[in-house]
């Protein structure tokens, strides 16, 4: 219990699928980890204070700490909606955004507003999470972030942290659905992992982005006359889509440089994907969430600074 004598900060990255905690102390530095499977999806009748609560109630109730949110926790399906702020946006704007929720038995838990993008094809971009990861990440204005995930994003950043402007990929998400629930799935074999296979798949989705709907055929045309081994096709099918992906924002005019911030194994997978696209890409740091939540607290005078 020592750790909770020099807390500072609850920080909540709370998301579809799981909840994440962390202590933080009056540095902003990681006292405790904690997480469950408790996302806003996971959570039944508006259940969210217990849900909090079965998770830090200790943390909550030796020492009345604030409490910072980032994530779907605040969306239309989370505890409550916090309007989207439009871009650009800067961190000082995020923090007077702040939504504060009272909380059973009292204190309040603050939720960080997502943003919204109008981009120049006139489709509205959102995002809820990310950018308090971005925030977090220490990145210098003219950088370009890539954020892989179920919903993979591209973001500008500006002066004073500000995010310009971003573009959202479904990519993990239509990877999900067609191993589990097409015909393309149904032909994939589980084995290691197979490199050439994924190389092979980045290769086609780069040199023809626009034909995607096409090419997802050849996962299966390529088992049925014998070129590809069914333990190839999941790697062959996350080439081909993230080749795509990176392919249509070339395209759009993605620099020769990005930042990629995320899942170190996806990382991992679009660093590869990005150096045959010729785009070299560095790694921010893992814990950009919590350093983004930190910073938006202290700028929401949530807590102190300190020397």
């Amino acid at each position: 219990m020592a750790a909770l004598d020099n807390a500072s900060l609850i920080a909540l990255d709370w998301g579809t699928s799981n909840l994440r905690a962390s202590l933080l102390d009056a540095q902003g530095r990681v006292l405790d980890r904690r997480s469950a499977a408790t996302g806003v999806m996971a959570v039944t009748g508006g259940a969210f204070d217990p849900a909090l609560r079965s998770l830090c109630q200790d943390w909550m109730a030796r020492a009345r700490l604030p409490l910072i949110a980032s994530g779907m926790i605040g969306s239309r399906q989370g505890w409550v909606e916090v309007p989207y702020l439009p871009c650009p946006a800067t961190p000082a704007q995020a923090a007077a955004g702040l939504r504060a929720v009272p909380l059973q038995g009292g204190g309040w838990l603050h939720i960080v507003p997502g943003l919204r993008c109008d981009g120049t094809d006139a489709r509205a971009d959102v995002m809820r999470g990310e950018e308090t990861q971005l925030w977090g990440a220490d990145l210098a204005a003219g950088c370009w972030a890539v954020l892989p995930g179920t919903h993979s994003k591209w973001a500008t950043l500006g002066a004073d942290g500000a995010i310009l402007s971003f573009q959202t990929y479904m990519t993990g998400e239509l990877f999900a659905l067609l191993q589990q629930h097409s015909i393309l799935g149904r032909l994939m074999k589980p084995g290691v992992a197979r490199p050439a296979a994924f190389e092979d798949g980045v290769r086609l989705g780069l040199a023809q982005p626009a034909h995607l709907l096409h090419l997802l055929f050849s996962v299966r045309t390529a088992g049925l006359v014998g070129a590809r081994e069914g333990e190839d096709r999941a790697d062959y099918l996350s080439g081909l889509l993230l080749g795509t992906e990176i392919g249509s924002m070339r395209e759009r005019g993605a620099p020769g440089v990005v930042t990629l911030l995320g899942e170190p194994g996806l990382v991992a997978r679009y660093q590869q994907a990005l150096a045959m696209a010729g785009i070299g890409a560095s790694r921010a740091d893992p814990d950009a969430t919590t350093r983004g939540q930190w910073r938006l607290a202290l700028a929401a005078g949530l807590v102190g600074a300190t020397g």
